[in-house]
């Protein structure tokens, strides 16, 4: 009962609240006032009556079970689409006729996709079971004055909790007490940095969860300090339980009833909505509104096969006046059984399967089958930026020194190695330098022991309150540099070991030249930490500190203002000049932080109490650090490449906007013309969560152009930001590693996880995994999808033209009729299932396997409206089965009427008899035709418009590089060298050639296959050359006109074209450099 009512509560929760609602969410309410409505005490907490209640009313502090699955439902499924429909068909026709071999095949097909599928969709039950084990096992509680451990489902509203470093949250929490207390949210909220949390604050209601620094989450990590705080929501009323709750969730299948503004509605409204629900199960059914675009597609394409096979058949019926004899029966089954692509579905199965098989060797795992395709027509992806575009780790980039300069370090691979990258030098301060045009010029890279030799003192000083007031360590292992500590103090260590200055160096060893004495550790209130040192060879004490700018500007009093000189007295004027450099690193993304230190005078041993205003007073101001989360190396070109391939790219993170902002132009994602940008789309291209949530979805559909960046995003952000897209008409991926992600992942299109950083909830939940974390496999997945893609049109196009010039010669073959009156059909039904199964589906399979076309990432993603089945395509479609069905017609009339007097025979549709010999050899010429250019329309599929003579126009070597193409792709070769050796079994080995074929070895005939086969490659390269004819035409017009081509665009103006203003100049130079080159493309 519990669980029904947390299902049916959750689904009305509001973020923030807790199990039974209050007067407003737990952040916005000050802690003794929560206490208060939860009935609760801060010192003894719930008695264990109220805590028994409590948990028998509330239930316990859980997920909730999600749905089982149903093995039965999962294999219905597999079976009730239209593609596997057509196959059963397929199949009951094969043994209809007494093709058994056949018929086998096609059940082992439908056998395996139904075991494949099965077990694909039974492995996302896993999704919930991970989020369960998310959860801390124990917690500790205090319950009427006593402090005991109790599970932690067992834990309730109002529960007083303490929590220290180590824990995992039990429930979500409003803190009380914190004494320098921290939690790492980084997969629930995305923050990178461990987030201080404070009792005393109070938010207002719409606060997203990153910002609520009053609040512990459930299943997030205690990594400083220590707190004390009440239980406000526990179970499917989390935070982390929300997040469940929309994974269980599934679209309701039931059309709701349109309603008037007063709740009614009419009973045609009921009926309305009766009917539609019908349809969209049978639409379920067949499989034509659910799945990929290409699923929804082919399933459709089944259904209209499947209907033009009853037509066709319905049709030779006709011809022959509807005679209910046998031979009518089996031309009217052949016909139909030509519209059918028995082989279209085992090539796609096997062609996905070899790509999944690919994929692993670009360090890409698909989990999903129909995610493959699906990547090669992504438009969007909505990528999470700490760990995925970003290293995850803070590193130290630019620090000010008054009395020298700014120091820049180059981005580093390697975050904790103080030996990689460069270290530059510029005498100005920050707010003079231009970083947005990325130059320090004048500028000097120079080595760290060249620049403490022209210091005197300042680059010392500040070094050592780097090194010295830092609690974190670095050191090197069997060659790699090892870390420990909080990423903002690693990353300052690192600077100042650049300098050959760590720690561990000063006070490691028997004779360590510092001791620590006293710490004081960071305070939310001072937003400072303070260390007191001893140099043991003179004595003295010294005092270092690093903080907030501000906090620690305040505590100072005088500065370095040349180096080697007398301290200067900390004025107005510089402390407006401290202000001014610390936004002008601010404005870089860059987290600032200001060092300071002086000679402490007093006395102090280590142990003694220490006066935190003695030691935090009276400093001397050394310099600013500026710190930032450096985006992977190739990030910024795995961005670039998906520009390149017309693919706009989404940043959702939960970090600073800043920091988000400096991120992004960083790697691409906003465009570096900013000032080009029209003033309407400026403020649309980078939002806060917060800005983006308060729109209603009708204001987000208006926005110009959809964030770019959204920064504090929250998980319902990012969900809602994949609907925006969807409604936009976008195919879009989602890109994450934490449990924040696991939402939108599900919603998206393709859902990609991270393998090494991601958390188990937010792999099961994807289609696909990169095992690297690279965002470059990201290009390489879509790359490997857009590869597949192609293969799928080249080979569903080679079908589908062979189905319409069988169909068509059979046709018209009606009118071949002998003296009965009865048709005679130019094809027997087992030579159609040998094209379609064996001389057809090899060659496929090749297809399947081809390689990438050279531009295969410079084109804009397929359109999801046409799919496969564009313009192009359907033209080839039908030119190729008219040409091919014209060319077996005239092959079988030359046979029977030029050369063998117009003998028809006498039943020659059942069985051979003397009569028949003329009618056997005209169908084994018209068999061997089909065959023929069924082998060599695969060759000509290899591209659909350069020809198959000439693939490489720039190739060293033009009259043979059509060998080395065939001898490519060596799969291909050996299904059409296949294709031609089977042939010749089934014309000459007696009784297998009249019996089950119905045809007879030809001798002279074959001078007729040669000549059509010859034909049939001058009517293709024909058609291609027609076709680059066209579309070369088309481009010249194209740039007569101005216009420029998707593919002639550079990058950004690609991405950004319709939000930036380019030169005419600039685009006639464009056009002027690809004139030259577009034949060849063509």
């Amino acid at each position: 009962m519990a669980e029904k009512r947390d299902d049916g509560l959750s689904t009305r929760h509001v973020s923030g609240q807790a199990n039974k609602s209050m007067s407003r969410p737990a952040h916005s309410l000050a802690y003794d006032q929560l206490i208060l409505e939860l009935g609760s005490d801060g010192y003894n907490g719930l008695s264990s009556n109220i805590a028994r209640q409590r948990l028998e009313e509330l239930g316990k502090n859980e997920l909730g079970d999600s749905e089982g699955v149903s093995a039965c439902k999962i294999v219905v499924a597999q079976i009730a689409n239209a593609m596997t429909m057509v196959l059963i068909m397929a199949m009951a026709v094969s043994y209809g006729i007494g093709s058994y071999i056949e018929g086998g095949v096609v059940t082992a097909v439908i056998l395996l996709n139904v075991i494949v599928g099965f077990f694909q969709e039974y492995s996302a039950e896993k999704t919930m079971d991970s989020l369960r084990s998310l959860s801390s096992p124990t917690a500790n509680i205090v319950r009427g004055g006593n402090s005991s451990v109790v599970p932690t489902a067992e834990v309730v509203m109002g529960d007083l909790v303490e929590l220290k470093i180590g824990d995992t949250v039990p429930a979500d929490v409003r803190i009380i007490e914190a004494i320098n207390f921290e939690t790492d949210e980084a997969l629930l909220t995305g923050e990178s940095l461990p987030v201080r949390k404070t009792e005393n604050a109070t938010f207002d209601d719409a606060t997203g969860p990153g910002d609520r620094l009053n609040v512990a989450f459930s299943s997030s990590t205690v990594t400083r300090g220590r707190a004390k705080g009440i239980v406000f929501a526990t179970g499917t009323y989390t935070e982390i339980g929300a997040i469940a709750t929309v994974l269980r969730q599934k679209d309701s299948k039931v059309r709701p009833v349109k309603r008037n503004p007063d709740g009614s509605a009419k009973p045609y409204r009921y009926l309305e909505a009766y009917t539609l629900t019908f349809t969209d199960a049978i639409g379920r059914f067949l499989g034509v509104n659910k799945g990929t675009p290409l699923q929804k597609k082919l399933s459709k394409l089944a259904i209209l096969l499947f209907g033009i096979a009853i037509l066709c058949a319905i049709i030779v019926l006709a011809a022959n006046k509807f005679v209910s004899r046998q031979e009518v029966i089996i031309y009217a089954v052949a016909t139909g059984l030509s519209m059918i692509p028995a082989s279209l579905v085992v090539v796609l199965t096997i062609t996905m399967a070899a790509g999944t098989k690919r994929m692993v060797q670009r360090n890409v795992i698909v989990r999903n089958l129909k995610s493959l395709e699906a990547l090669g027509a992504i438009t969007d992806i909505c990528s999470d930026k700490t760990g995925t575009l970003t290293q995850g780790k803070m590193v130290a980039r630019r620090a000010w020194i008054p009395a020298m300069g700014t120091y820049t370090v180059d981005t580093s691979s390697e975050p904790f190695n103080p030996t990689t990258g460069e270290l530059s030098f510029d005498r100005r301060q920050p707010c003079e330098i231009d970083f947005e045009k990325g130059s320090l010029e004048p500028s000097e890279t120079v080595e760290p022991s060249q620049l403490l030799a022209d210091s005197n003192k300042a680059l010392a000083d500040f070094l050592y309150v780097a090194s010295l007031a830092n609690l974190a360590t670095i050191s090197p292992k069997d060659g790699v540099w090892n870390a420990r500590g909080d990423p903002t103090e690693i990353a300052i260590q690192v600077f100042a070991s650049r300098f050959d200055w760590n720690r561990l160096k000063f006070t490691q060893g028997e004779k360590a030249e510092w001791s620590q004495v006293a710490e004081l550790p960071f305070d939310s209130d001072v937003k400072r930490m303070s260390v007191v040192f001893r140099n043991n060879p003179t004595g003295q004490l010294f005092a270092f500190t690093k903080g907030a700018v501000e906090r620690v500007v305040a505590a100072c009093t005088t500065y370095c203002e040349h180096d080697g000189q007398e301290m200067s007295i900390m004025t107005d004027e510089f402390c407006a000049s401290v202000t001014r450099n610390m936004e002008a690193l601010a404005s870089m993304g860059l987290r600032v932080l200001a060092l300071a230190s002086k000679r402490f005078e007093d006395h102090l041993e280590k142990g003694d109490e220490v006066d935190r205003a003695d030691v935090e007073s009276n400093l001397t101001f050394r310099g600013l650090i500026g710190l930032y989360d450096p985006p992977r190396p190739e990030s910024a070109p795995a961005v670039r490449s998906c520009h390149e391939a017309g693919i706009s790219v989404h940043m959702l993170t939960g970090d600073h906007p800043e920091t988000a902002k400096a991120i992004a132009i960083e790697v691409g994602i906003l465009p570096s013309r900013m000032g080009l940008v029209r003033a309407d789309v400026a403020d649309a291209m980078l939002m806060t969560a917060t800005q983006f949530d308060a729109l209603t979805d009708d204001q987000v559909d208006e926005l110009p152009v959809l964030p770019l960046v959204i920064a504090r995003c929250a998980p319902n952000t990012k969900v809602r930001m994949i609907e925006a897209l969807h409604r936009r008409k976008k195919f879009c991926a989602m890109t994450g590693d934490g449990v924040n992600d696991s939402p939108s992942l599900r919603r998206a299109d393709v859902g990609i996880a991270m393998g090494q950083a991601g958390s188990d909830v937010a792999k099961e939940a994807s289609d696909v995994v990169l095992s690297d974390d690279n965002f470059a496999s990201i290009v390489a997945a879509i790359e490997e999808g857009r590869r597949i893609f192609d293969n799928i049109q080249k080979f569903v196009l080679h079908v589908l033209a062979e189905n319409i010039a069988q169909a068509g010669t059979l046709l018209v073959g009606l009118a071949f009729k002998d003296a009965r009156g009865l048709s005679v059909f130019p094809l027997a039904p087992v030579e159609i299932v040998w094209i379609i199964m064996i001389t057809s589906g090899m060659p496929d399979m090749g297809l399947g396997f081809e390689q990438a076309v050279p531009d295969i990432m410079t084109r804009p993603p397929q359109s999801l409206k046409t799919g496969i089945f564009d313009l192009e395509f359907l033209v080839d479609m039908v030119v190729y089965g008219f040409w091919i069905t014209a060319l077996c017609l005239s092959s079988f009339v030359l046979v029977v009427y030029r050369f063998g007097g117009g003998r028809l025979g006498d039943d020659c549709n059942n069985g051979y008899n003397d009569s028949c010999d003329v009618v056997y050899r005209a169908r084994a010429t018209t068999f061997a035709c089909l065959t023929w250019f069924a082998l060599f329309l695969a060759w000509e599929m290899v591209d659909r418009r350069r020809s198959f003579f000439r693939m490489r126009p720039r190739s060293d070597k033009p009259l043979t590089q059509w060998a080395r193409d065939v001898w490519r792709n060596k799969f291909l070769f050996w299904a059409i060298l296949f294709g031609f050796v089977t042939l010749f079994p089934t014309l000459y080995i007696p009784g297998l050639n009249t019996v089950v074929f119905k045809h007879v070895g030809i001798s002279w005939e074959w001078g007729i296959v040669f000549v059509s086969a010859g034909l049939f490659f001058a009517g293709v390269e024909s058609w291609k050359w027609a076709k680059r004819i066209y579309f070369r035409r088309r481009f010249s017009r194209q740039r007569r006109s101005g216009e420029v081509a998707w593919r002639d665009m550079d990058v950004e103006q690609r991405t950004f074209a319709e939000y930036l203003d380019f030169p005419q100049r600039d685009t006639e130079k464009r056009n002027d450099s690809q004139a030259e080159n577009v034949n060849e493309r063509q």
